[in-house]
């Protein structure tokens, strides 16, 4: 089938959707010649994630544009859809904070992220490391230039006013000239040029000590060497004092190393790298790679500086910038230091790459050979909690390729409010498959429930009804609460498995993932419960004996502290003990 189909394929520019044996889409790319390329899949061997790729591809379907940045457009649009598997490994998370000096007639100094958010983005400056820097520099700018603080206008002036941080713009007629005189100098600071503030300290500190104010001199040298550890970074020999990013790249054994230099008034002011599996073309994953990076919240430079590689005129038409790649000179001299700084990236975490890997992809595959399944993708595991019947709730964790998949946990509260773990079990699996079947969901590889036999027949009976075919396993315990046995097949029996092994650790990271952010919910939702629920749920203490703790013991917190012997005061023993065992887990 995929032959006669690679045989219709037109030698033009498009993309490729690849998909697995349930339809699927697994990897989306582009090429410029699309026959050329869905053709090298399946011709020749391939190592790393390439091969694991092809093995699962058993379709293909693909789209012809007229052009390479259509392509382009269109792969980056299709992978932002379809998420695919493949795709996934080559995300990159990574955001920066940037400053922004609003457009307003009085600005303000914040820090923001969602840049991308912003309408106007001429006000921003950056990237900084971390929100800390960016913070500490909006400290630093607001403690020597008096901006405006609130984001209305107050009746009469604050506290920054009286400490001489604002000038009272709520209640003064402030000078324009002087707001502008104050804005130009910040944005010659937040453009690179320190020299300015510099000398403004260097005065401020001279007159503090000649004044015998020391502690306030030692607080404009620590905020001077801010400036001159933090935010002066190397400065690199080039005339242009335009926004310029710079990308090197480098290869090694199926891996690729990304560094990327943010260069800003003449300065290194950061750099970010990357390290993902190739499953394409070095050319095509660095260039897509560079397409990508400015989707999430980092702003365009004025000009790019890329290895030769990679296709400038395709990126400076979708960018709508200059996209350089220099043959010559100190930009070409700033790549090669780029990609000496991806290479010594690589080297030094590919060891550590290999060992993650090992952990987590890896094993998941072993887990998906001992279990006997086609694929294993998505694991949803599932964990109760309750407190003597109260409090009834589940939680559900998902790993997708070995690693937990944050955005897709689930919360469940439960409607029976009492100690019965199997009804808890049915109704939590009821109402997350049955949603899952209504709504079209992404359907799991495998549901891990937390318990024995019992649990995970009334999981199967409860997926059976709803005509899922989804297997179910169970992770069992040991008195200690730790992992012990896998329970799966029909009929359900024990798996031994090397309890030193990667898989055993896979599971017993799984279960303790799922049981912490079911207790967490378990606590919040207790938290939120007040002294009397929490008398009404003990068995024993009727209306007489809470009405004379409440009236005596007015808070959870103040009931608390009573002993036991404390409580049998007021209560028989057994409920003493039952009210006294509970608030020691409240």
């Amino acid at each position: 089938m995929i032959k006669q189909k690679l045989s219709l394929v037109p030698n033009k520019p498009g993309c490729y959707l690849m998909k697995n044996k349930d339809g699927v889409i697994i990897y989306v790319g582009k090429a410029k010649k699309l026959k050329n390329r869905l053709s090298s899949y399946f011709r020749g061997t391939h190592t790393g994630k390439t091969a694991k790729l092809v093995s699962e591809i058993v379709d293909f379907e693909y789209v012809v544009v007229s052009s390479e940045t259509e392509a382009l457009i269109l792969e980056l649009n299709l992978i932002k859809k379809h998420d695919p598997k493949y795709n996934i490994l080559l995300r990159d998370d990574k955001s920066y904070p940037y400053i922004e000096l609003t457009d307003e007639k009085v600005p303000r100094l914040s820090v923001v992220r969602n840049i991308n958010k912003k309408k106007n983005k001429n006000h921003l400056y950056g990237p900084y490391p971390n929100v800390t820097a960016a913070k500490t520099t909006v400290n630093l700018l607001n403690r020597i230039y008096p901006l405006r603080k609130c984001h209305t206008y107050n009746k009469k002036p604050c506290l920054y006013y009286h400490i001489n941080q604002c000038l009272g713009y709520c209640t003064n007629n402030v000078d324009s000239k002087v707001i502008d005189q104050m804005k130009s100098e910040i944005i010659r600071f937040l453009k690179g040029d320190h020299s300015l503030i510099t000398k403004k300290i260097l005065e401020e500190m001279r007159i503090e000590s000649e004044n015998m104010r020391y502690e306030k001199a030692l607080e404009l040298k620590e905020l001077l060497d801010y400036i001159n550890i933090t935010l002066t970074k190397q400065k690199v020999e080039i005339k242009d004092v335009i926004d310029i990013d710079l990308f090197g790249y480098f290869e090694y054994k199926d891996y690729l190393g990304v560094q990327v230099f943010f260069i800003r008034g003449g300065k290194i002011v950061e750099r970010h790298s990357n390290i993902f599996p190739l499953i394409d073309e070095v050319n095509e994953e660095l260039t897509r790679y560079i397409a990508k990076f400015y989707q999430k919240d980092i702003l365009l430079p004025k000009e790019i500086l890329v290895p030769d590689i990679v296709d400038t005129n395709l990126l400076s038409n979708y960018f709508n910038i200059k996209v350089i790649a220099p043959v010559k000179g100190v930009k070409k001299k700033l790549i090669e230091m780029a990609n000496n700084n991806a290479k010594i990236a690589l080297n030094e975490k590919f060891d550590l790459i290999k060992k993650d890997e090992e952990k987590t992809i890896k094993a998941n595959e072993e887990l998906r050979d001992i279990l006997s399944l086609d694929k294993l993708d998505r694991i949803e595991l599932f964990d109760n909690s309750n407190l003597f019947g109260s409090y009834n709730v589940s939680g559900m964790v998902v790993f997708k390729n070995g690693k937990p998949s944050k955005n897709d946990y689930r919360k469940f509260k439960i409607s029976v409010d009492k100690n019965d773990d199997y009804m808890t079990m049915k109704e939590v699996i009821y109402r997350r498959y049955f949603r899952v079947l209504k709504d079209n969901l992404e359907r799991p590889d495998l549901v891990i429930v937390d318990g024995g036999v019992n649990q995970i027949v009334i999981a199967r009976e409860v997926i059976n009804s709803l005509t899922l075919n989804i297997p179910v396993v169970g992770l069992k315990k040991n008195s200690k609460h730790n992992t012990e046995a896998l329970l799966a097949f029909d009929p359900i029996r024990e798996i031994n498995i090397d309890k030193k092994s990667n898989v055993f650790y896979y599971l017993e990271r799984m279960q303790d993932e799922v049981h912490n952010y079911t207790i967490s919910y378990h606590k919040q939702i207790r938290s939120k419960g007040s002294l009397e629920s929490v008398l009404d749920n003990i068995s024993g203490i009727g209306s007489v004996r809470k009405n004379k703790l409440l009236k005596k013991y007015k808070t959870i917190t103040k009931l608390k502290e009573l002993s036991l012997s404390e409580l049998e005061e007021y209560l028989p023993k057994k409920v003493a003990l039952d009210l006294y065992e509970f608030l020691k887990q409240y």
